[in-house]
């Protein structure tokens, strides 16, 4: 059987190209990460490469199988896998001029956050970092892009190696370290060769969602393996060994977590010198009822009572289940 060959899998592009010099291989990448849409606009490679390429190495890891179209400027992609897994990845548009990708490590998640729509998905597999890549590259394709996060499909701590090595290599797309974050649930496993392992700037992000075990281990299951005190010392090493502060995704959830009783333990729980929360408005998978503005309201005033700066996220593409949580290969 002929083994599956990608574009932008560069130890099999210098296969393919094994009879040309080296840095044949170097310059599709340098195409590629520019946006370019196919081998023929590579006109620094001879006809007779891009034509061996066109042959024997698909242009993408991905197929494109729908594309929806928020009224706010979002945009979600659905795409399968070579071998038919299905992934979501977001595009969000800013006034500011941001341009934000959001991309899936995982096709599903294995892990089963109560109020995630990934987490009731059937868990495929771990995508490569060619098809992480991919994901950004189509996008990059339509517009230039500042942005990454790792908060689309799965846990990027699962997917250690092949998310690593596609955040590495952002920058050729445009996206520095700085303006590329990692979210976990807390899998202390990956967390902890990202501290010790990963020296590039790029931004942690905690899905906390909770401020004590008891709570947290009935809406995200993976707590009862690692509980809030590891997770959070983790946290803290990442500070003092980096000097970089953490951001705490709390999404709201309504009359479960979103009490000024539970801003206050969770201003109690946090360090405000090491961690900035990020008020998340819960995007309906059905499960849950969102917090009232209102509520959310009072939540961030008892934070900034205990001396936090929390923000608010700007929910986008909830039209599409495109925002938050709702991601589940629906197109």
């Amino acid at each position: 059987m002929q083994r599956y060959r990608v574009a932008m899998d560069l130890d099999l592009i210098s296969e393919v190209l094994a009879d040309e010099p080296a840095y044949r291989s170097k310059q599709v990448w340098e195409w590629v990460a520019r946006g370019a849409t196919s081998y023929g606009e590579m006109t620094n490679l001879p006809a007779q490469s891009r034509t061996l390429l066109e042959e024997r190495a698909p242009f993408s890891t991905l197929t494109l199988v729908h594309e929806a179209k928020s009224v706010d400027g979002t945009v979600k992609a659905l795409f399968n896998t070579h071998d038919g897994h299905p992934l979501e990845a977001v595009l969000m548009r800013f006034r500011d001029g941001r341009r934000s990708v959001c991309v899936s490590s995982q096709s599903g998640c294995p892990l089963t956050c109560t109020f995630c729509a990934t987490g009731q998905m059937q868990f495929r597999r771990n995508l490569t970092a060619w098809e992480i890549l991919d994901q950004a590259l189509h996008f990059k394709r339509i517009e230039p892009i500042d942005h990454v996060v790792f908060m689309g499909m799965g846990e990027p701590m699962l997917n250690f190696d092949h998310v690593v090595a596609a955040a590495r290599r952002l920058p050729d797309l445009g996206v520095t370290h700085r303006r590329t974050t990692l979210s976990t649930v807390g899998w202390l496993p990956g967390l902890t060769r990202f501290i010790d392992e990963v020296e590039e700037p790029i931004r942690l992000a905690l899905s906390l969602h909770a401020p004590a075990d008891a709570l947290r281990s009935s809406i995200m299951p993976v707590n009862d393996r690692y509980p809030l005190d590891d997770v959070l010392a983790e946290c803290q090493r990442y500070f003092e060994l980096r000097g970089r502060k953490v951001f705490v995704e709390y999404v709201m959830l309504g009359g479960v977590n979103d009490s000024v009783t539970h801003a206050k333990k969770l201003g109690e729980l946090l360090d405000r010198n090491i961690f900035k929360v990020n008020l998340i408005p819960y995007n309906p998978t059905g499960f849950y009822d969102g917090s009232s503005r209102t509520t959310i309201a009072e939540f961030k005033d008892a934070l900034h009572a205990a001396g936090f700066s929390p923000t608010v996220r700007l929910t986008r593409g909830r039209d599409i289940a495109a925002a938050c949580g709702q991601l589940a290969a629906t197109g």
